[in-house]
């Protein structure tokens, strides 16, 4: 048994993904950008509710998935310490 790289789920060793959701998601993951300034800039001169129109506004714009661009975000946030 192996695991999903997405999710984490056990799945058989002659597949890759537990799910075609899963497939998609990761590929998406791994193709979305968040450019450092970006960051600094929501995360610095925006509120929490100005932040989360700027991500809205930037997903929509870049045809990536909302939940996604957060989840990808949270992490840049955490890994160059702009988390509170």
């Amino acid at each position: 048994m192996s695991n999903c790289p997405y999710c984490g789920k056990k799945i058989p060793m002659n597949k890759a993904f537990c799910s075609r959701s899963c497939k998609e998601n990761y590929f998406q993951m791994v193709a979305i950008q968040i450019p450092q300034p970006f960051l600094k800039r929501i995360f610095i001169f925006c509120t929490l509710e100005q932040r989360e129109i700027e991500i809205e506004n930037f997903a929509k714009r870049h045809g990536w998935e909302h939940e996604l661009v957060k989840k990808k975000i949270d992490d840049y946030a955490i890994k160059f310490g702009y988390e509170e």
